[in-house]
């Protein structure tokens, strides 16, 4: 197990900066996940931590110690690749260990670490076979068992469930979780599933355009984002904004826009009047029945049954909102709705910045 430590981190290509100023720490046996839309740099920088690409600056320390000029063979990772990489002529039990194999492991040793992994893995049954013969939950299995017997500091993964169907991924993603908290090695791994960022990291740094948007656990980039990017990046259906302003409201303060009247107490923020959008997840918006009080009013524009609950759309003034519900919910298009919610858990940001702004 070992730390990583990105500082600085850097990368060009000509004129053009990909990575700007990159600084990560993880902890011993921490579980990192890069989570960002294409192109914004989660993979060139997976690589450089891999030594397979060179920074243009910046420092890479693996347990304290700085790989920077390291070969990839002398960083001790190991990496998982989206498309296994598995070689077709050889047998399970040679590809999970050909990379022992090749540094001259005796044949004892890698068959011991070949059967830890295979039985780990729930392959040992495959040990004959040859990749064409498996399916893809299993190959991907048989590249984790590859990386497995390094017994590496670091496991890299490059979006290890994207070739495979929505039911393999949810399997793969339990035995990925599974496999770090028997092991407790140090992992980095790339996605754009939001959904494989919160249930498997311990951190997670949300990119966009070669920045680090947030680093932060999962539950408080969900609860708390930094800004408005990363709101509406994580959440499936994501975080619902909606324009207003914050006014005086006796000893506290008052978000108001046509529809909505939210008192948000009284707080130590030293604000003015002004300009704010007022962030709300869909699970937090509560039916309100007779006379509980209800902040948000509207009528009701669309009605999804998905069977453990009611997707919403609603119109809220001129804006629209979409609302996570009871999956028995019987109301329909055009009728009256209204919205109770738990100040606590709403988000306020600027306008102008897109930052979240910290009020309580």
């Amino acid at each position: 197990m070992a730390t990583l430590s990105l500082n600085n981190v850097r990368k060009s290509y000509g004129a053009l900066e990909v990575l700007h100023g990159i600084d990560i720490e993880l902890e011993d046996g921490g579980f990192l996940v890069l989570l960002g839309p294409s192109g914004c740099g989660k993979s060139t920088l997976l690589n450089i931590i891999a030594g397979l690409d060179e920074t243009s600056s910046g420092d890479i320390a693996i347990g304290g110690q700085s790989v920077s000029d390291l070969p990839p063979k002398d960083r001790n990772i190991a990496m998982v690749f989206q498309s296994y990489a598995l070689y077709p002529t050889m047998s399970v039990e040679r590809n999970i260990g050909f990379g022992l194999e090749m540094r001259g492991t005796p044949a004892d040793q890698r068959r011991e670490a070949v059967t830890r992994a295979a039985e780990m893995l729930q392959v040992s049954h495959l040990l004959d076979r040859k990749p064409a013969n498996l399916s893809g939950g299993q190959r991907q299995r048989v590249a984790m068992g590859r990386a497995i017997v390094r017994d590496p500091d670091l496991f890299l993964f490059d979006e290890p469930l994207s070739n495979l169907d929505a039911k393999l991924r949810v399997e793969m993603r339990t035995e990925i979780k599974r496999l770090h908290e028997r092991l407790g090695t140090s992992i980095v791994y790339v996605t754009h599933d939001q959904i494989e960022a919160m249930t498997l990291a311990t951190k997670v740094a949300v990119m966009k355009g070669g920045h680090i948007q947030q680093l932060a656990d999962p539950r408080a980039i969900y609860e708390r984002p930094a800004n408005m990017f990363v709101a509406g990046f994580i959440g499936s259906p994501a975080m619902n904004f909606i324009n207003g302003r914050l006014v005086k409201h006796g000893s506290g303060w008052r978000f108001e826009a046509q529809g909505v009247a939210l008192d948000l107490g009284p707080t130590d923020s030293h604000w003015s009047e002004k300009d704010v959008i007022l962030g709300v997840r869909p699970e937090e918006f509560k039916i309100a029945r007779g006379d509980e009080t209800a902040p948000f009013s509207g009528r009701i524009d669309v009605v999804e049954p998905t069977g453990p609950d009611t997707m919403l759309t609603a119109l809220i003034g001129d804006q629209t909102v979409v609302a996570r519900v009871e999956p028995r919910f019987s109301g329909k298009r055009g009728d009256g709705i209204r919205f109770a919610v738990d100040v606590a858990s709403v988000n306020l940001f600027d306008p102008q910045t897109q930052l979240r702004l910290d009020w309580r």
